[in-house]
């Protein structure tokens, strides 16, 4: 099933991931450019600053580098700095001959920057190309002397000419280049993981606190029990659940009255069956009086018993619609003498014990229980009822009755139904509470009884657990009502 969070969590964080790595990449570029420029613009000056100690005189180029000066320029740090001058004609003039070909500037004056590789290394080279006046010699001060028309334009010539352009090229190692390359790329890892991280913890606890209530909605809904059908308040619900909530409550209508239909229904035809069947059964218990042919007889005991059966389901049925805990209204609850019901209701199991010769004793003892007086009169029915039918002749079953927990420890009541018969498997004690379950076919039932106590156990908010009798014979279901 798709998740709400999962998506919210993708269409969120996948935009900010992409964002920020292509936030990081631009920092990146508008960091380390000015930083190229600036190492480009330190070759450019040591360029510069050759070309104004390049000098021509009688048509030999000169420069005045002393060791000092050259040992200046040549100082890299981590870097190894290389310097060449060429005339024209590519004639070496100063600096290292293996110094590679330069390439020539577009302009003159503008130095160009570009990268090359000089003694197996990655270099960057500055190249300058620059135009150096040269001093007149010995023949040009004769023809400065001859022409003395023009004096003043004479000497001015005689005194300097244009030689022709000389390049001078710069070249500089990598090497602090690649450690400022990346410490700036770790800084900027650093800072937008960081960054990265925050985003992300941000959006998660955004979409965790926006999706709160949907968490208390499924909280609610959890807490509920199976039978409760009560509209879901609206109060609190967001804008956006008010619609689902909206139907989801229309739903617990149509739930609600169809199993109000259907209970209603249960009840009134076991209502309305309960008084022909016990009219039949007087019926035919009169005819068995009247006529004692073997065959006669025998045949309205089959008619008496089958009524018996069907008066006794239909009194379940009745019992588990009464029984049913959706439908239960705690206003009926009252304060009840449990031992005194108990009493009440298990003298009508004397003769049908009797009749199995069943010892059917009970120990009782003050305990009051808040309840239904007519559900708990089904429940101990049911139970009792139960026993008989379970035990073989000759057993025995004990009715009891308790204040509290055995002992009067936590307030409330216990009532327990002992008997010796075949008892219940552990596997199988889940297993009896459902209904139309019956583990034993040879005895007669409906395998409603038990259902019937465990939705009246519920409606009562008490426990009931099943063990093994004394000495583990037979089976021992115990009650335990709240104070």
């Amino acid at each position: 099933m798709p998740s709400i969070r999962l998506r919210l969590l993708k269409w969120l964080i996948a935009p900010i991931l992409v964002i920020n790595l292509a936030g990081g990449a631009l920092t990146y570029m508008l960091a380390w450019l000015p930083a190229q420029i600036a190492f480009d613009q330190s070759l450019s000056d040591a360029a510069g600053a050759l070309s104004a100690r390049l000098s021509a005189a009688g048509g030999a180029w000169r420069i005045d580098l002393p060791p000092q000066a050259e040992q200046v320029l040549r100082n890299g740090d981590a870097d190894a700095v290389y310097f060449v001058v060429r005339d024209s004609a590519g004639r070496l003039v100063a600096g290292d001959a293996d110094f590679p070909a330069l390439r020539q500037p577009g302009r003159a004056a503008v130095p160009l920057a570009y990268d090359g590789a000089m003694r197996g290394e990655q270099v960057r080279i500055a190249t300058l190309r620059v135009q150096v006046a040269a001093a007149a010699g010995p023949g040009a001060a004769a023809m400065s002397g001859a022409s003395a028309a023009s004096p003043g334009i004479a000497a001015t010539a005689a005194a300097e000419r244009p030689a022709a352009p000389v390049t001078i090229g710069v070249a500089r190692t990598l090497r602090q280049r690649t450690q400022v390359r990346q410490a700036i790329f770790r800084a900027l890892v650093l800072l937008d993981g960081l960054f990265t991280l925050a985003c992300v913890g941000l959006i998660w606890f955004s979409v965790t606190n926006g999706l709160r209530p949907l968490d208390r909605l499924r909280a609610a809904l959890n807490a509920r029990a199976g039978d409760q059908l009560a509209p879901i308040q609206q109060a609190d619900v967001p804008y956006e659940l008010e619609a689902v909530v909206h139907a989801f409550n229309g739903l617990l209508a149509r739930v609600s009255e169809g199993a109000q239909a259907q209970q209603d229904f249960l009840a009134n035809v076991a209502h309305q069956l309960r008084t022909p069947l016990a009219g039949l059964q007087t019926q035919l218990e009169w005819l068995g009086n009247r006529h004692a042919e073997p065959e006669t007889a025998h045949s309205i005991r089959l008619m008496l018993s089958s009524a018996e059966r069907m008066i006794r389901q239909t009194n379940q049925l009745l019992a588990l619609a009464r029984a049913e805990p959706s439908h239960f209204e705690k206003t009926r609850l009252e304060p009840l003498a449990l031992n005194a019901l108990v009493e009440e209701t298990v003298q009508h199991f004397v003769e049908q014990a009797a009749r199995k010769r069943i010892d059917l004793g009970f120990e009782l003892q003050r305990a009051t229980v808040l309840g239904d007086r007519f559900l708990l009169r089904d429940l101990i029915d049911n139970l009792v009822d139960n026993a008989i039918r379970y035990t073989p002749p000759d057993g025995v079953v004990t009715v009891r009755c308790l204040p509290g927990d055995g002992g009067g420890r936590d307030g409330g009541a216990l009532l327990e139904v002992e008997d010796s018969g075949p008892g219940i498997a552990p596997a199988l004690r889940e297993t009896v509470f459902r209904r139309y379950v019956r583990l034993d076919d040879k005895v007669d039932g409906s395998g409603l009884g038990l259902a019937i106590v465990r939705d009246i156990v519920s409606a009562h908010g008490a426990r009931i657990a099943i063990a093994s009798g004394a000495d583990g014979r037979g089976a021992l279901f115990s009650v335990r009502f709240p104070a």
